[in-house]
């Protein structure tokens, strides 16, 4: 418990100062030189503004390209250098899968890398394009804001200025600290080929190494959470000791949160950045709350098998990190849109169960995605604004701004649709033979994993219940999907909203104006986050791990 304390105390006293810098980094007027390198090999005007469709034309055609981009590189890298162990070609429907994934800053695996991905692939393919969808990501949002702060435009920035500034001044700093320290704990950087050893039973083993710890750096700090190894997080080579496995944990969060610092900076209330962060916080402080102590207990099989009920629950977790902070892991991993993992989720007691796949459903908004999370919640805080506009009587303000049916309508666009992705393929995948086949388990546990597997997809998070065979042709595809819909359509709504707040004209703050930087707002926002995420999914859990959890002959 007392990582969990050290944990969310540094959160809290970190947040800060990185927010305060990206504020500076994509305020600031004058140009780096290593920036303006960059915008003169990819032949673009940095300071030309862009409206709200050039924006996100930009976004779209360049996410269209790096998936392009991996998905080539993946089909031909037995053509191509790096292969020391002359790796074929990835099957088209796993390359279609993965540079989706790759792409919508998703990272969802469906393979082994080891044994699938080249080096140069999981360097130029993966590494590179977690910079970049992570970049794409802060950059939307940081536009979207700039909606709330200007008046009679929809200009919102330029996508290529807010991207490299984002991959140049914020990303590769951090994860070059990041892969130092991993480096220094052991994780392996090398093209050298796998090491060949006798083992200490007499039998022969092929060691798999390569290029890590540069991964496992962006990885973490760009909410990616695409492991070099199958193993992901729970591997030695991945993360081999206590402080590899804290500061891997850290790096999930941190930039997400100080993102909403940055936030409340350029909306000019840094209170305003601090309500968002609590809610956040509130949120993920109740899921530790919820799953680690059930994880301090066996799991009815291991009692039913003699096993002492107080005994902790180890199955799927690694001994050496042990019970509390894989629950740690796995409430961060899931409140952000990370997915990287230490444990597997699948063996988790039934309601610790439920927590992750909460976390998921709300949308990846308690903390979320670099980015993606922030302007996500901003979602959210547009229906409490609503709401309480209702409340009291008033036309809903936020920021200065009246929020109109416009604006609404666009904030439900981007709510409901991961919804509906999720819940549709879901439904679809439960009544087909090929869905129920990719099934490791029958029942409400099989459900889960399906289940699991949509919403883990259909929200750009990339975790899986690791009981769910998704390589085939159904999952690989109708999950790609779901990927690039969840992906585009919010990020699309995010700079639509931008720019239709951005045409309002700014309205004075009175005495009946509903403030959002106030303890009873924050708890406004969680009851409209809480009770969305229930009413959509509330059935959905009750098939699966609820129902699961009452089969044992427990209760709640």
């Amino acid at each position: 418990m007392g990582t969990i304390a050290l944990y969310s105390i540094l959160l809290i006293v970190l947040t800060p100062p990185l927010g305060a810098y990206m504020y500076r980094v994509y305020t600031r007027p004058e140009r780096g030189r290593l920036e303006n390198v960059v915008y003169r090999l990819i032949g673009v005007n940095p300071d030309a503004e862009q409206s709200w469709r050039r924006y996100a034309s930009s976004a779209l055609w360049f996410s269209v390209v790096s998936m392009v981009f991996i998905y080539v590189l993946m089909r031909a890298q037995h053509h191509l250098p790096l292969n020391p162990q002359a790796l074929s070609p990835v099957n088209p429907y796993v390359s279609f899968n993965t540079a989706a994934s790759f792409a919508s800053n998703t990272n969802w695996q469906v393979y082994g890398g080891e044994t699938t991905m080249s080096y140069l692939t999981q360097m130029l393919a993966l590494t590179f394009q977690n910079f970049l969808s992570a970049a794409v990501g802060i950059a939307v949002l940081i536009a979207m804001i700039r909606g709330f702060t200007r008046s009679h435009t929809e200009n919102l920035g330029n996508f290529w200025r807010d991207t490299i500034r984002g991959v140049v001044y914020v990303l590769f700093p951090l994860s070059v600290v990041w892969a130092i320290v991993l480096l220094s704990q052991g994780v392996p950087q090398t093209l050298a080929h796998y090491l060949p050893v006798d083992g200490i039973q007499g039998f022969k083993q092929l060691i798999a190494r390569g290029p890590a710890a540069s991964q496992i750096a962006i990885k973490q700090l760009g909410t990616n959470g695409g492991g070099f190894f199958n193993g992901n997080s729970s591997h030695p080579f991945e993360n081999p000791t206590p402080i590899s496995n804290f500061f891997e944990m850290f790096a999930i969060v941190w930039i997400p949160a100080a993102l909403t610092y940055t936030f409340g900076k350029m909306v000019g209330s840094v209170r305003q950045g601090w309500a968002v962060f609590a809610a956040m916080w509130i949120l993920m402080v109740v899921g530790f709350a919820v799953t680690t102590p059930g994880e301090q207990h066996a799991t009815p099989a291991m009692q039913a098998a003699g096993i002492s009920a107080a005994a902790p629950n180890l199955e799927g977790k690694e001994v050496r990190i042990g019970p509390d902070e894989s629950s740690l892991w796995a409430v961060a991993t899931t409140d952000a849109s990370n997915g990287s993992v230490n444990s597997m989720h699948d063996s988790y007691q039934a309601l610790a169960g439920v927590v992750p796949m909460f976390n998921i459903a709300v949308g990846e908004v308690i903390w979320g995605g670099v980015g993606s999370g922030l302007y996500g919640m901003i979602f959210y805080v547009v229906i409490a604004v609503f709401i309480g506009g209702l409340m009291v009587g008033r036309t809903p303000e936020y920021l200065g701004k009246k929020i109109t049916a416009r604006q609404v309508k666009y904030t439900v666009i981007a709510v409901l649709v991961p919804f509906l992705v999720v819940l549709g393929f879901t439904a679809v995948a439960v009544v087909l033979p090929a869905g129920l086949a990719g099934r490791l388990n029958s029942g409400p546990h099989g459900f889960s994993e399906i289940l699991y597997g949509y919403l883990s997809q259909g929200n750009n998070n990339g975790s899986a219940f690791a009981g769910l065979t998704a390589s085939g042709p159904f999952y690989a595809v109708t999950g790609g999907i779901a990927m690039l819909i969840a992906r585009f359509v919010p990020l699309i709504a995010a700079l639509a909203l931008g720019a239709s707040v951005g045409r309002e004209k700014t309205v004075p703050f009175t005495a009946g104006t509903l403030r959002t930087d106030t303890g009873l707002f924050v708890g406004l926002l969680i009851g409209v986050i809480v009770i969305i995420g229930a009413l959509t999914f509330l059935p959905a859990l009750g098939l699966g791990p609820i129902v699961e959890h009452l089969s044992h002959g427990l209760t709640p």
